[in-house]
């Protein structure tokens, strides 16, 4: 028999301000009494409360709801299993499961149209993009120039170089104020300006209050147009970088998506791409220099938001900005992408007792139409406490710590279908199997109308959050305006996820999941993992090798990661 409590199926538990029923570790949740709960097996959790003496009985499970598989419990004194049977018939009764379920009648008003506001767009005649945000609410001004062309587009034999520039470029500071002088002025005014480096561009921000928001812009402008680099600093930043990278293999789950990603993408993928202690080196305050004058020059997208007159601060903009000559469109990209080969793949981490499973893929681009359908699959399959992944894998069977996961897409080149399964040792393959089992029920296992309506009132929930306040719009229409999509695509976007059908969903599930095309990768304690990976009927299974070039052990040319047969 199961109990079910609130429409929780299988769990009779603590939720809140409930009261112990005589001692015994079966509670009530909130103020709702115990007719309100009905008997349909013999299961019996806790969510982590029950006393020390709960019990275990011949034919009858009492666990505890944790993360992690059933556990049987000592032996209760005497006269608890008596009491604990009669309560299991009480409960039984049908009049407790004829109750009335409150919660379900509490009506929920429809969604606000989604309108956000947007902000002003102007483009100079040299091609630059600003963007004006007026947010009155409090008295501050932030701003961001986002400037195209990012660690893909870097030398590979200098892997690392836009990195250390993102932060050579603000501690370095300019010829007319140092960064240690920038940084106990910046302080004083409780001030920041920041620059960063990324997979496609680099990026100047500022903040400040309002009234010293002349003064950090014009130090903001300094820093974007007249920077000076200093080996002092370059020599700081390539030692911090070079202990993130022999530390890069500490973490179980940071090895995972970074060799994940290299099963789909390639090993030389400019998205794969990793600085090694060799490239780093290599890299020098002239590499620096030409790599701002040869960005400072594209395609600029500044975004200001705050309390700020819009009139003045156009004209602030328009004198920093609309002298420079005409914007650099950066060339198309031709990147190549393949589906991953299916096969098992291994990184033995000896001093983990868990495994970290990636179920990875080729996925697509947000201008794919399909994406809306899509979201609603990857909701289905692993977007939450009721997806197909999470209901299967760590509530019914118990053997996940985490599941998730779906079809990735990207602004402007695939992402990666990836599934994430987190799981002790001993349950890796059991808990590998059942992920394959539910992607590839997506092509097999109808949907339902209920999983329909779950997914898509999560999807159009979450715009309330992504896109509650006006930094967040600002963000997102800059994102739009660097990978050239339209002003109106969210609106749009959140239109046609109003649409999906059940054939919608299922049309695209059959077009996009290919279950042969996906490749496994397990992170974990090799010794630990009974049965071994070759259990999976995957062929034989390959060794990753995620040796660090020149680190401990390893000369600077020694080996890189490579695959090899175990």
């Amino acid at each position: 028999m199961k109990i079910d409590f609130l429409g929780r199926s299988d769990t009779l538990s603590a939720c809140g301000s409930g009261q112990a029923l005589k001692g015994h570790g079966l509670t009530s949740c909130g103020n709702i009494r115990s007719a309100r709960c009905f008997v349909t097996t013999h299961v019996l959790r806790d969510c982590g409360k029950a006393p020390s003496h709960s019990c275990s009985v011949t034919g009858h499970n009492f666990s505890r709801a944790a993360n992690r598989p059933t556990s049987t419990w000592a032996l209760a004194p005497a006269g608890w299993l008596s009491r604990c049977l009669l309560l299991l018939f009480a409960l039984a009764s049908p009049l407790a499961a004829q109750q009335d379920k409150p919660w379900e009648k509490i009506p929920i008003p429809p969604l606000k149209e989604f309108k956000p506001q947007q902000p002003k767009r102007l483009e100079l005649k040299n091609g630059i993009v600003l963007f004006l945000q007026e947010d009155h609410e409090l008295p501050f001004v932030s701003g961001s120039v986002l400037i195209p062309g990012g660690s893909r587009d870097e030398d590979p034999a200098r892997a690392g170089l836009v990195d250390l520039y993102g932060q050579t470029w603000r501690t370095s500071g300019t010829a007319k104020m140092d960064g240690d002088a920038m940084d106990d002025l910046l302080e004083a005014r409780a001030a920041h300006i920041e620059t960063s480096g990324g997979v496609e561009s680099t990026s100047l921000s500022w903040d400040s209050l309002k009234g010293d928001a002349d003064q950090v812009f014009s130090l903001a402008l300094d820093l974007l147009f007249h920077p000076k680099f200093s080996e002092d600093k370059l020599r700081l930043a390539q030692q911090q970088e070079a202990t993130s990278i022999v530390r890069r293999n500490d973490e179980e789950s940071s090895i995972a998506y970074r060799e994940s990603d290299k099963l789909v993408y390639g090993t030389d993928s400019p998205y794969t791409r990793q600085p090694e202690l060799a490239t780093i080196g290599k890299v020098s305050i002239r590499d620096l220099q030409e790599w701002h004058d040869r960005t400072i020059g594209n395609k600029l997208i500044i975004g200001v938001i705050g309390d700020f007159d819009p009139v003045a601060m156009e004209a602030k903009l328009r004198a920093a900005f609309e002298p420079l000559p005409p914007a650099r469109a950066l060339p198309p990209r031709r990147d190549a992408f393949r589906e991953p080969k299916q096969a098992v793949y291994f990184v033995n981490k000896e001093d983990v007792n868990q495994s970290n499973v990636q179920i990875v893929g080729l996925g697509t681009d947000r201008r794919n139409p399909d994406v809306p359908a899509l979201a609603v699959m990857n909701d289905i399959l692993g977007g939450g406490f009721a997806s197909r992944l999470f209901q299967k894998i760590r509530t019914e069977k118990g053997l996940a710590y985490g599941v998730g996961g779906g079809y990735g897409f990207s602004y402007d080149h695939p992402a990666l279908f990836r599934v994430v399964v987190m799981t002790q040792s001993a349950s890796t393959v059991d808990a590998t199997r059942l992920a394959m089992e539910e992607i590839s029920g997506l092509t097999t296992r109808p949907f339902t109308e209920e999983e329909l309506k779950r997914a898509k009132d999560n999807i159009l929930n979450s715009f309330l959050f992504r896109y509650d306040t006006k930094e967040k719009v600002l963000s997102e229409r800059e994102r739009l305006e660097f990978y050239g999509y339209p002003a109106d695509y969210l609106e749009k976007y959140e239109a046609t996820l109003r649409t999906v059908s059940l054939a919608d969903v299922t049309a695209t599930a059959r077009k996009h999941i290919h279950p042969n095309d996906l490749a496994i990768l397990v992170v974990g304690n090799g010794a630990e993992i009974k049965p071994g990976l070759d259990a999976l009927g995957l062929g034989p299974v390959h060794a990753v090798d995620i040796t660090i070039p020149g680190a401990s052990g390893a000369g600077p040319d020694g080996p890189g990661p490579t695959e090899k047969e175990q």
